[in-house]
């Protein structure tokens, strides 16, 4: 799994490539809370673009930056998830932190 950061204004993306799992979420969860934590952005998107694999630990990496981001007053979102990744968000519930694929940021 590797972490990209992109910085925007009010905003941090982290496209992440690979496969996200038990193994490699601790990693990228380091990542992106270093990041979460130097920035405070008010959106965290989560580009799930290059993500092959996804287990429930993919659950975990959202909600818990989700938890981390709420800390400043931020929030998290998915974009790109494959539609494997999009049913297990959905399936969780938490289809309404996916961004419709026509938004732009």
């Amino acid at each position: 799994m590797t972490v990209e950061i992109l910085t925007g204004e009010n905003y941090i993306t982290a496209v992440l490539k690979g496969e996200l799992d038990h193994c490699t979420a601790a990693g990228a969860r380091e990542i992106i809370d270093a990041r979460l934590e130097k920035y405070t952005p008010r959106l965290c998107i989560l580009d799930f673009s290059g993500v092959s694999f996804m287990d429930s630990s993919g659950i975990g990496l959202i909600l818990g930056r989700q938890r981390v981001a709420s800390v400043f007053g931020g929030s998290v979102r998915v974009k790109n998830p494959s539609r494997y990744a999009e049913k297990i968000i959905k399936l969780a519930g938490l289809e309404k932190m996916i961004l419709p694929e026509n938004c732009k940021v």
